[in-house]
């Protein structure tokens, strides 16, 4: 079996971020990029799942612009067999990096596509939804547990009242959770060996994906500072704070 697996690159979860002082974007200029957390989790369960010999080989896939090969061989130094570039310049929405998947999907036939339940510089949690039903096949997100047997997978799902296990066919599209497993570190040997491994670089344009029927982002604010606290004396004097604030 194969297993595609996303692979973004955002900027690194301990930069602090900026936005621009004309409200465009958040400042991306010398900043620190990473790997998406939830990608680096979907990446390692499924080189687990390569090292328990339910895979053969596992891909994984880059939507980004020309510079994002650094970031690739990284994920190639985890351990990946090789990659698959998509090279734009433009952000991507999720519905048209679920149709851009969707066509690596076609061309690839994995037997399990494995995505982070999120990105963390946008929070949409939606690509993984939407690559599925445009496959028209099962989805399983927020993995904090997952088995491959044969033709199916066991996926037990973090949801608001627990945990919730199902059990899906395969092909399948699975999004990962934290608690999924934690991430090997990267070895030098194993960058060294990166070196030589395939990258395939496809323009997006190559895809063929329609563009369309997305948001448009017209500024970017940050957020309030946040105000002072205020000491009280009892719980009299809390109730009237609360109700001069309009929160009581």
């Amino acid at each position: 079996m194969k297993i595609l697996v996303g692979y973004k690159r955002v900027v690194d979860y301990n930069v602090r971020i900026q936005v621009k002082p004309d409200g465009s974007g958040v400042v991306t200029d010398g900043v620190k990029l990473s790997a998406n957390p939830f990608d680096e989790i979907a990446l390692e369960e499924a080189l687990r799942l390569r090292e328990k010999g339910v895979a053969e080989e596992v891909v994984v896939v880059t939507m980004g612009p020309a510079d994002a090969q650094a970031h690739i061989r990284n994920g190639l130094a985890m351990g990946a067999n090789r990659a698959i570039h998509v090279v734009t310049d433009a952000p991507l929405q999720p519905l048209t990096a679920a149709r851009a998947f969707l066509k690596l999907v076609e061309k690839e036939q994995p037997g399990l596509v494995i995505l982070g339940k999120q990105a963390i510089d946008d929070d949409a949690n939606q690509t993984g939804q939407m690559l599925a039903t445009l496959w028209g096949r099962p989805q399983a997100t927020f993995a904090s547990k997952l088995e491959v047997s044969g033709d199916t997978a066991t996926v037990t799902r973090e949801v608001d009242a627990g945990l919730e296990t199902l059990e899906i066919d395969l092909p399948a599209v699975v999004t990962t959770d934290l608690r999924l497993n934690e991430p090997r570190f990267i070895k030098l040997p194993d960058i060294m060996k990166a070196k030589s491994k395939p990258i395939e670089s496809i323009p997006f344009a190559d895809l063929g994906v329609a563009v369309g029927g997305e948001q448009t982002l017209s500024t970017f604010a940050p957020p309030e500072a946040r105000k002072k606290g205020v000491m009280v004396k009892d719980v009299a004097e809390l109730v009237e704070q609360l109700k001069a604030n309009g929160l009581a």
